[in-house]
């Protein structure tokens, strides 16, 4: 096979460039492709050429496979890399990448079909002696047959989209009552995302660990497992922390879990990178749960404890190459681990975020690595997934790899969008975590109503703060002798301060020549500035001296206070005036998104808890409900419409 010359990432984002990264550093050119939402993104920005596929939905753009493979044949690119997500597990444009004489980086359009689907993979599984849990895999797919199915195998079960990934057409049954509303949200969900609705039942298993192998075969035959990683931290199936080894692995288990991962790869022939996925329960037995066949969102943890590149072991496969190493040459070294980094609001029910990059600045200290594709300036869209990027750590042991981590964490500066930064330095400040004795169960077991899903209350600190940055800039708008004159500067300034909904009065007294006096509530600070650029602020508060990040833009301050970023407004001249009542009838949209389904016409009665609509956004449906009973007196949306956050869409009177 002739070797490549130029590849073309059909993905987006913080894959893109680090596929980029390894390609060019090994001498490849790149092509980016991009939609109409993206054309000044990173990952355009750092390929040799770059090609718009279409607008900004992704079915007439990333999932275009004539526009995709159009670009590369435009191009002369002789390779196509598909990333994760997207088309890198879709058999058909691996297909027409052959047809079209383009070198697919991958495996096989059989094996990708293959174990694309839960339902055949599965049964290719138990035919290959792989463990799995007991379900329902059938071709018959009505509600009957489901229904039938599902007592068979009992309660509570686990409904999956076949071609599902991602959390996405996955439903946890407790009750039959709820079996059929949830297949059916389930169907809508996997035939929006995946262009599938076939689904398999399984019996759920409850709190296991969820532990993933990763594989790597050849064009010859050889086919080694590089260990595993620990997924278990996750939130409704979504991964959020991913770590390797596994906190309680023995040697005795990955061997098993290592061969049944080889029994799956051999079944069919793969080639290139894939991981297997078990669920592991709590007696140490393990289950298959699926197999992907391409990268993994977390292959870093892997690359960081075996010092490996596993793009660049993907390029040399395609190339035609033997794997660089046996199985018995493969070592691991210390412990990794990594965190999503996800544009959402865990106080209002991890809402996907829409919104500017206003700053970005990763912390990149020693054994850290960060993955974004992020620049400042650019808007992030309600059209692709919420993922920004992923922190990863390295370590000699895992608690060094976690204070890695969270000190990054803590230290990455994120401003203009809301994100879940404070859960992630929570997360990893647990102590059951840190213990590493946890399952899948955690989050829902310790974060249920942990403080930092609720919305975050400034302290005096963040306040005071506040109220320095908002002084410092009106004194800009003076000559410079007159800065910070004022001709009753014994009196002293009063503010109000709005996060969201919430005002907080703060006092300021600035005395030429002395530091600021800042009273809120009852606790009086006192504030020094020491250096102020627009960008970061050094402060002396109470004597002690801190540097915060932050931009002013009119009467709005983004305030980075470790580890999370604040929105906060100076309400200091608004009018005061009454709160819209949150128990009204007005249903506004909580995000950017399309409205993919209309269930109530005008006129019809509704009552609390119904459901009226489904937005989709961020590659996620969200059902919207009637907060109270009425008639439906105004419906101001249809299914296709585009819709912004806070947008009217219907009244109930």
């Amino acid at each position: 096979m002739p070797a490549l010359k130029k590849i073309l990432i059909a993905n987006r984002g913080e894959i893109a460039c680090r596929i980029q990264r390894t390609a060019q550093a090994l001498g490849y050119r790149t092509v980016a492709v991009f939609s109409d939402a993206d054309a000044d993104a990173l990952h355009v920005q750092m390929a040799d050429e770059a090609v718009n596929v279409g607008p900004a939905p992704v079915q007439q753009s990333y999932l275009n496979i004539p526009a995709i493979i159009d670009a590369a044949r435009r191009t002369g690119a002789d390779a196509i890399h598909p990333g994760y997500g997207f088309l890198s597990e879709n058999a058909g444009f691996a297909l027409a990448c052959q047809h079209a004489g383009i070198t697919f980086i991958g495996p096989s359009p059989d094996a990708i079909e293959l174990m694309g689907s839960k339902r055949l993979s599965k049964l290719a599984m138990l035919a290959a002696g792989v463990p799995c849990i007991e379900g329902y895999q059938g071709v018959e797919q009505d509600d009957a047959t489901l229904s039938r199915e599902a007592k068979r195998i009992g309660y509570p079960l686990m409904i999956k989209a076949s071609a599902g990934g991602g959390g996405r057409g996955m439903r946890l049954v407790q009750d039959a009552a709820d079996l059929l509303e949830q297949v059916r949200t389930a169907r809508s969900e996997a035939l929006h995302g995946f262009g599938n609705d076939e689904l398999i039942l399984e019996q759920a298993l409850i709190d296991p660990r969820h532990v993933e192998v990763q594989l790597f075969g050849d064009q010859h035959g050889n086919l080694i497992h590089l260990g595993e990683r620990d997924c278990s931290i996750q939130r409704r199936h979504q991964k959020v922390i991913e770590e390797a080894p596994c906190p309680i692995m023995t040697t005795e288990l990955r061997q098993a879990m290592g061969e049944a991962a080889l029994k799956a790869g051999r079944a069919v022939s793969y080639v290139g990178a894939g991981t297997v996925e078990f669920l592991l329960d709590a007696g140490g037995k393990f289950y298959f749960l699926e197999m992907n066949t391409r990268l993994q969102v977390e292959h870093p943890v892997t690359e960081l404890i075996t010092g490996l590149d596993l793009v660049a072991w993907q390029l040399q496969v395609a190339e035609g190459l033997p794997l660089p190493l046996r199985q018995e040459q493969v070592q691991f070294s210390g412990h990794a681990m990594e965190v999503r980094l996800y544009a959402e609001d865990p106080t209002q029910d991890f809402l996907p975020q829409t919104g500017r990059i206003v700053t970005w600045e990763p912390a990149l200290h020693g054994g850290v690595r960060i993955d974004h594709g992020l620049i400042e300036g650019q808007s992030i869209s309600p059209f692709y997934d919420p993922l920004l990027g992923k922190l990863i750590a390295h370590g000699a042991t895992r608690e060094e790899a976690r204070r890695k981590l969270l000190r990054a964490v803590q230290d990455s500066v994120l401003l203009g969008v809301q994100s879940n930064q404070r859960l992630l330095a929570s997360l990893l400040e647990h102590p059951q975590f840190n213990s590493g004795e946890f399952s899948t169960g955690f989050i829902p077991t310790y974060f249920a109503d942990h403080c930092c899903l609720h919305p975050h209350v400034p302290g005096a600190d963040e306040l005071a703060i506040t109220a320095t940055l908002f002084y410092q800039a009106s004194t800009q708008s003076f000559p410079a002798p007159l800065a910070g004159w004022r001709n009753n500067a014994s009196v002293p300034l009063h503010y109000r301060i709005g996060l969201e909904d919430q005002d907080w009065p703060v006092q300021l007294h600035a005395m030429p020549g002395e530091p600021y006096r800042i009273q809120v509530a009852t606790r009086t600070l006192e504030l020094k500035v020491i250096q102020c650029d627009g960008r970061w602020a050094t402060l002396e508060i109470d004597g002690i001296r801190q540097r915060h990040a932050y931009r002013l833009e009119s009467a709005q301050l983004w305030l980075f206070t470790r580890p999370g970023s604040l929105r906060l407004v100076d309400r200091t001249q608004a009018p005061i005036g009454r709160q819209a009542s949150v128990s009204g009838g007005t249903l506004k949209a909580p995000m950017d998104g399309a409205i993919i389904d209309v269930l109530v016409t005008e006129g019809s009665p509704v009552s609390k808890g119904q459901l009226l609509l489904v937005l989709e956004a961020m590659k996620m449906e969200h059902p919207l409900k009637s907060g109270i009973d009425g008639v439906l007196k105004r419906l101001q949306v249809r299914v296709g419409d585009q819709v912004k956050n806070r947008q009217i869409l219907l009244e109930v009177e």
